[in-house]
């Protein structure tokens, strides 16, 4: 990246060489409104005024013109930030060809494709994990009991070893941990249940988010390697013509934090005997959902969309999930806090710890 310094007193201007252009053509890739209000044109050395509704300030340097357009060239050191950096990753690039293919196939306006691409990306990929996590799951919570079975006759064995050696009671604490944790270890491989498996989808779902949000930004405010930020201006429906600007009704970024709520509620309803940790966790995920809502309210409509699209289809997975039919198609192993009237159940609980 190369960038050229000039010095004036009446001007202040950010100039950048784009990847593809030359000196002869030369129109700077302006990344926010707060690098520059005004560029330069080098056939006509007149300034410009220059318009951009980027939220984000990306790394710039400053470039000034003297008396006489004398050029004073340098080499600048500064590198871009971490958030450009992801937002220009190949993924994301990736991602954007995603969505500009899936559009020009299937002929929909941008807000009904960014909602079908949506509900397709999530049911091939992150469905399937989460069957997959179900059965880790299930599998996990069978091992308790025969755990509880081990762990007392551990218990015992420990005991009658320290009265043949001697052990105190610190000393007794520390051998029942470490053989139980070995044997807990053995019957995780045993049965190819280790919990950590069922994190798999997090860890695929969270970067697929991050991206398809990345790469409708930078659609939106025209900065992706596609230029469309015409065609969803015009791409967005009802209260929302416009995609590239933000929801200022709030109906999107509300529905979008309730919907979170809803999921986070349907989990902390179906733990019987939460830990702590696990109420931190809960009251956590509560408090990133109620933060979404104002984020929601200031990027561009096509990023609500979609967050609150996923938030639907995951509401709709989950829900999927509970049904005693659905599992038994999957092979889901069945667990003792199953119930064949999930749904209900779950009204039930909702009315007892809400309502009444």
């Amino acid at each position: 990246m190369m960038w050229l310094k000039f010095t004036m007193s009446t001007a202040v201007v950010t100039l950048r060489i784009c990847r593809f252009g030359n000196l002869a053509t030369l129109r700077p890739h302006i990344r926010s409104i707060t690098q520059a209000s005004s560029y330069l044109d080098t056939r006509t050395h007149s300034i410009r005024p220059l318009c951009c509704r980027s939220p984000f300030l990306a790394g710039h340097a400053s470039i000034t013109l003297t008396q006489g357009l004398q050029p004073i060239r340098t080499i600048t050191t500064d590198r871009p930030s971490w958030y450009e950096s992801v937002a220009d990753s190949t993924p994301v690039c990736l991602t954007e060809q995603l969505l500009v293919s899936a559009q020009q196939m299937t002929g929909l306006p941008w807000w009904a494709s960014i909602m079908c691409t949506t509900l397709a990306l999530r049911t091939a990929i992150t469905l399937p994990l989460g069957i997959y996590q179900a059965i880790i799951i299930a599998k996990v919570e069978a091992l308790q009991k025969e755990i509880a079975v081990l762990a007392r006759q551990l218990r015992f064995e420990i005991s009658v070893k320290a009265k043949e050696k001697g052990w105190t009671e610190k000393t007794c604490r520390f051998h029942f941990k470490k053989n139980l944790k070995r044997i807990v270890s053995e019957l995780y491989v045993r049965d190819n249940c280790h919990p950590f498996k069922a994190s798999l989808l997090i860890w695929v779902q969270l970067p697929m988010w991050v991206c398809l949000s990345l790469a409708l930004r930078n659609l939106s405010l025209g900065m992706g390697h596609v230029p469309l930020e015409a065609g969803l201006a015009t791409g967005g429906a009802l209260w929302f013509p416009d995609l590239t600007l933000p929801d200022s009704t709030w109906i999107m970024p509300v529905s979008l934090g309730l919907i979170n709520l809803l999921i986070t509620e349907i989990f902390a309803l179906r733990q019987l005997e939460p830990s702590m940790f696990q109420k931190y966790v809960t009251n956590f995920i509560r408090g990133i959902s109620l933060v979404m809502i104002p984020i929601a309210a200031t990027v561009p409509s096509s990023m609500s969309l979609y967050w609150l699209s996923s938030s639907c289809v995951g509401l709709a997975h989950n829900l999927l999930l509970r049904s005693p039919r659905f599992r038994s198609v999957c092979r889901i192993p069945p667990t003792r806090s199953d119930s064949e009237t999930p749904y209900k159940d779950i009204a039930a609980a909702f009315v007892a710890k809400y309502v009444k």
